[in-house]
């Protein structure tokens, strides 16, 4: 398919039958005066004054609970940069399409004009009541770090920034997994990590919780190795300064196990990826185009593991693994946030379902004769209907164990002992 075939097919699809791509439904009756008596006045003072009395009760007589704001100011939206608040709305509704087909949760998308930190922060703070969860969107780095900190200072509902933890956590589960298939431990591997924007420092933040060592990994920007000498660094990159003489990525990639790219097309080359240990693992997540092609790797290299974040090639790392399941589990529970521990949860619910004998479903809705755990299936397929039995009872359990969940367990006798509890 050609570009100008693509975007002509894209704009059409956004275009009719009706502009945009979600809605708002009534979920009551209102086909009689009684109907709209209940709906509206006088009956809806009744709800009014529970919740006046008790907020919590907009749990139980709204849509709060399973409302989910997916909010941006477009300084980042996908590889496209920053092109105001209003253009990313097609990549917000987007994200609604998902957190519905996937996890049956309703959105609200958010486009905000806020010039600073404080502008934007103030803004959500200000409608937050309205949602049981916000899931931050394409919010350029080093400023999506500031917002998600203060907002989870703020708001006693689950802040989740999607570029940072979800694509860490999904990049986490593939990595553990294609390191078990290599005979290595995260413990002991050493990782380079090419980008050091939102994704790639969460990215390294919670392979640091699962385990890896911070003296084993180096990450590398677009002036090179992320060390101690340099006097350029913001203090979310200082936070990965290590004491080495090696400056270039050439050299940081020289016996390293563990190749992970979220920045820019052919930054990898077959020259630097030779060089690499025995049996190496290479993420190349950028994006339509990655950081080496896998045709290019694989004939380099016929020992390695390569993930994408393209669906033309086997082990995509997406996103859609996770966050609406994540949410999903939080919502269930009523979570104050989403943790560390949550995303401890999600990273292993991840691995293990990979691992398990794929349906017959999954094989017919990819066109495939087979599937099993291996060097070119590592994480499960977005369309895996298991997905939403598997990770919101993990996330919940995260969420109840280490006291963030507001509401008991919901997933009835039989789930609560499938995970573990």
């Amino acid at each position: 398919m050609s570009e100008n075939d693509l975007r002509t097919r894209a704009l059409r699809y956004h275009a009719e039958p009706v502009p945009g791509k979600i809605a708002i439904e009534v979920t009551k009756p209102c086909e009689t005066q009684d109907d709209l008596s209940l709906a509206y006045t006088p009956g809806v003072a009744a709800p009014v004054r529970e919740i006046a009395r008790d907020p919590l009760d907009a749990y139980r007589y709204t849509a709060k609970g399973n409302l989910v704001g997916v909010i941006t100011d477009g300084t980042a939206v996908l590889g496209l940069g920053n092109v105001g608040a209003l253009a990313g709305k097609p990549v917000m509704e987007g994200k609604g399409v998902l957190f519905k087909h996937f996890g049956k949760i309703d959105v609200f998308d958010i486009e905000v004009n806020a010039e600073t930190v404080d502008e934007f922060v103030e803004t959500v703070v200000r409608i937050a009541d309205t949602f049981g969860g916000i899931n931050l969107e394409d919010i350029a780095a080093p400023r999506c770090f500031e917002i998600e900190r203060r907002l989870i200072e703020r708001l006693d509902i689950p802040v989740f920034h999607d570029d940072q933890h979800g694509t860490a956590i999904i990049i986490a589960a593939g990595l553990l997994n294609a390191l078990e298939l290599q005979g290595k431990k995260l413990e002991e591997v050493r990782i380079v990590c090419v980008g050091a924007g939102a994704a790639g420092i969460a990215s390294m933040q919670l392979l640091f919780a699962l385990g890896a060592h911070p003296g084993n990994v180096l990450l590398v920007d677009s002036k090179g190795v992320i060390t101690t000498r340099r006097q350029d660094l913001n203090e979310y990159k200082q936070a990965f300064a290590v004491d080495t003489d090696c400056e270039t990525l050439a050299g940081a990639l020289r016996d390293a196990d563990v190749f992970i790219g979220v920045s820019g097309p052919d930054v990898l080359t077959p020259e630097m990826l030779a060089t690499m240990a025995p049996r190496p693992v290479v993420f190349a997540l950028s994006n339509p185009d990655p950081e080496i092609r896998p045709e290019l790797a694989l004939a380099t290299r016929d020992d390695l593991i390569m993930a994408t974040g393209r669906s033309d090639y086997p082990n995509q790392v997406n996103n859609v693994l996770g966050f609406p399941f994540i949410f999903r589990g939080a919502l269930d529970v009523r979570a104050r946030r989403i943790n560390t521990e949550m995303h401890i949860a999600a990273v292993h619910a991840l691995a293990e379902l990979a691992r398990e004998p794929v349906p017959l479903s999954v094989l017919e809705a990819y066109g495939l004769d087979a599937l099993e755990f291996g060097p070119d299936y590592i994480l499960p397929k977005p369309l895996d209907p298991r997905l939403i039995d598997v990770l919101p009872p993990a996330i919940a359990r995260a969420a109840i164990e280490t006291g963030v969940a507001r509401a008991p367990w919901p997933y009835g006798e039989e789930k609560k002992l499938e995970a573990g509890s």
